[in-house]
């Protein structure tokens, strides 16, 4: 759906994007992570034609975006940061703009449609400028959504929401998912990525880092797998004989909760189970704790972290 080979940029003796390849397959949500500054925003200007490669190749939908443009252009519904809106328009007018531009069938319909899905169908008359920066960025969605498109690149989607506004948004972004849509989100908001997304790609000073899907990058960022265990009849026997196996890194017992750290060559939750048992403990739960995708971000890009093989893909 989209793919970019030595796709680089550059601004005099800057170089914002270097050499990036990154894949996004059919129908699925790709989360597009990187700090400030690390060239996200180029990259989605090339993406979308609006800023020239110095070097490298793009193909949305499988064609070149510099021979098919206008055709490509149709099938994308883009949301940008932040929303430069008509204020003297209403939300039904400025719809309405759109839906000529697309051609959109049965306009009216379709634009009470959108205005609904975001929660703003009751305030389609208002003039927007008195809508607040949320309502805005809702309406930017509405806008996205008005001609059904096939591709939805989206940054920082969730900006400036209420809890429910994201809760909205999150709902389109999965619904639109489960209709075969593709979506491409970049976005601060970790937890949303986490929530959401089937892969990500994180870029850092341009480059990319890693790209792969979020399971598989946590356990190559994790080095130990802390393994949190409520038992009863705890002794330290349990604790010794823990100890003794090689996978074992740390043993600690506290307020009738057990965290064992292991490697993470493997799941051992069943030997850990069997040592409590033939000690006469009792396993009342037993949970391992995933390393969560702030943590792994945060570790590649402070480490300059790359996790991809020498074609540029993730391992």
């Amino acid at each position: 759906m989209i793919q970019t080979e030595g796709l680089t940029k550059k601004f005099g003796y800057l170089t914002a994007v270097d050499n990036l390849n990154i894949h996004v397959e059919k129908g699925e949500i790709y989360g597009f992570l990187g700090p400030n500054g690390s060239g996200k925003t180029t990259t989605i200007m090339m993406l979308l034609g609006m800023e020239r490669p110095t070097a490298g190749n793009i193909k949305l939908f499988g064609k070149d975006l510099s021979e098919n443009y206008f055709e490509i252009k149709r099938r994308i519904g883009v949301l940008s940061e932040f929303q430069y809106l008509y204020e003297d328009m209403t939300a039904k007018e400025y719809l309405g703009f759109f839906a000529d531009l697309y051609e959109v069938e049965n306009p009216e319909k379709k634009i009470d449609e959108v205005l609904s899905r975001v929660d703003l169908l009751d305030r389609k008359d208002e003039l927007l400028g008195g809508y607040s920066k949320g309502m805005k960025q809702k309406l930017g969605m509405a806008r996205v959504l008005l001609h059904d498109p096939d591709l939805l690149i989206l940054d920082e989607p969730q900006s400036s929401l209420d809890p429910y506004g994201i809760r909205e948004i999150r709902d389109i972004i999965m619904e639109e998912n489960e209709k075969g849509k593709t979506l491409f989100i970049s976005s601060h908001i970790l937890s949303e990525i986490e929530r959401t997304c089937h892969r990500v790609g994180i870029i850092h000073n341009g480059k990319l880092l890693a790209e792969d899907d979020l399971s598989h990058l946590k356990q190559q960022v994790a080095n130990e797998m802390e393994i949190n265990v409520e038992l009863e009849g705890y002794t330290e026997a349990i604790a010794s004989s823990l100890k003794e196996f090689e996978f074992v890194k740390s043993v600690e017992y506290k307020d009738s909760r057990l965290t064992v750290k292991t490697t993470m060559d493997d799941d051992y939750r069943a030997q850990i189970s069997r040592v409590i048992s033939s000690h006469g403990g009792t396993v009342l739960s037993m949970a391992a704790k995933e390393i969560s995708l702030e943590e792994a971000f945060i570790i590649i890009t402070e480490q300059n972290l790359s996790l991809l093989t020498k074609e540029g893909r993730a391992s």
